[in-house]
């Protein structure tokens, strides 16, 4: 299938949220198009949330030679979620893809979550990725296992990562989600929550190419505590969502 035009309907949005990446974009944007390309009809669509490098000057050069590529541009750092809520509502496509923009998230594996999304049956939701193999440091390690042990201890969600950026899901379900700072790490019990299944698939993790961590695996553990346990309630409040039809 061919690269989309820019007046095509895309069969896949790829959202990547990204902040002082101008040393990683090329290299991703090359990566995702060579996962993508032939397969599935898709756009890039990056998110720059308020970077202060040459990240925007990149991504508009990176524009001018590919039909695919767009920009949606933060005036100010509005954090993870907000970038990729921005740009899943800017997407065209009706399933979007989701990775980080630090080049960790290996692109290789978005078309492995697009066949379990593909074949995941009717109710289908979300596919996400769970890394193997961390490339991460100790701490960051430590850390992950905590929030991820006391994750799923309280929202029993069945997931081992929620923090991997690489995900496949419903653009229309997910905008659906009540919105806070975070959303992007209870993803998969919050689509539980509206009735749909999920699917994993293991995801290899791999060094960062270039320049420093903007956003953490779990910026502030306490703040992620007190959102873990808002998401616990709107979890225990949600009533059984109606299956609609007009007679």
């Amino acid at each position: 299938m061919p690269e989309t035009t820019p007046t095509a309907v895309p069969a896949v949005s790829v959202v990547v949220p990204v902040r002082n990446e101008a040393d990683n974009v090329r290299l991703l944007t090359d990566e995702i198009a060579a996962a993508l390309d032939g397969r599935w009809s898709f756009e890039l669509v990056y998110v720059n949330d308020g970077s202060a490098d040459t990240t925007e000057q990149v991504l508009t050069a990176l524009k001018s030679e590919r039909a695919y590529l767009r920009q949606i541009k933060h005036a100010m750092s509005c954090g993870q979620s907000a970038a990729v809520r921005s740009g899943v509502a800017a997407a065209r496509a009706p399933i979007v893809a989701t990775l980080d923009g630090d080049g960790q998230n290996d692109p290789s594996f978005i078309p492995a979550l697009l066949h379990a999304f593909e074949h995941g049956g009717e109710r289908i939701g979300l596919a996400a990725g769970q890394r193997v193999g961390r490339r991460s440091g100790a701490y960051k390690k430590f850390q992950s296992r905590i929030a991820n042990g006391v994750r799923g201890a309280i929202l029993r969600d069945g997931t081992r990562d929620s923090g991997c950026g690489l995900k496949v899901f419903r653009r229309d379900a997910f905008l659906a989600l009540p919105y806070f700072d975070g959303l992007h790490r209870f993803l998969p019990a919050l689509f539980r929550r509206d009735g749909y299944t999920i699917a994993y698939v293991d995801v290899i993790d791999r060094p960062r190419h270039a320049g420093k961590s903007n956003y953490g695996l779990w910026d502030r553990l306490w703040v992620g505590i007190l959102d873990l346990f808002g998401v616990w309630w709107l979890v225990r409040r949600r009533k059984r969502v109606p299956q609609v039809s007009e007679v």
